[in-house]
């Protein structure tokens, strides 16, 4: 049984990400980073992100390709302060899903060695998109460890 079945499936990682994303849209330092005047589309990659990593479906691997999250993430300046805005609403929702302990310990282990990885900059300002723009694509407020392994 993978850790995505163990604490709940599908129903756990949609109010995880609810949950989190209900936190952003108020944020001054994150929403920022978000071009799009909705959420949704974000809210989406998230889910199918985390779903897939924790051993659900392979929706964002079949949508999306490779994680490369660094890379989705470069063109954004990820400062200490930006981390821990990410931190303190995942942080919310992690609470609000009130798992075991054990499960709770291993979803916060994860989200945090992720969320540092993602620092790119440790410049004071410059929060949200570099200069010279994005590619394009919305941002997938999604992680992975730093070793980033292929799926």
């Amino acid at each position: 049984m993978s850790f995505y079945d163990e604490v709940g499936g599908h129903e756990t990682f949609v109010r995880l990400v609810a949950a989190f994303y209900r936190g952003v849209a108020t944020d001054e330092v994150l929403r920022p980073m978000y071009p799009d005047a909705d959420l949704g589309p974000a809210e989406e990659r998230l889910l199918m992100f985390l779903e897939q990593y924790w051993g659900g479906p392979t929706t964002y691997g079949e949508r999306r390709g490779h994680p490369r999250l660094r890379m989705r993430h470069a063109a954004f300046h990820v400062d200490p302060a930006a981390r821990d805005r990410w931190l303190l609403h995942m942080r919310a929702a992690v609470d609000e899903l009130q798992l075991p302990p054990l499960h709770e310990a291993t979803l916060w282990d994860y989200l945090q060695r992720a969320a540092h990885a993602m620092v790119n900059t440790f410049e004071p300002s410059g929060i949200g998109p570099a200069a010279g723009g994005r590619d394009g694509a919305s941002l997938p407020v999604t992680t992975r460890p730093p070793h980033e392994p292929t799926a």
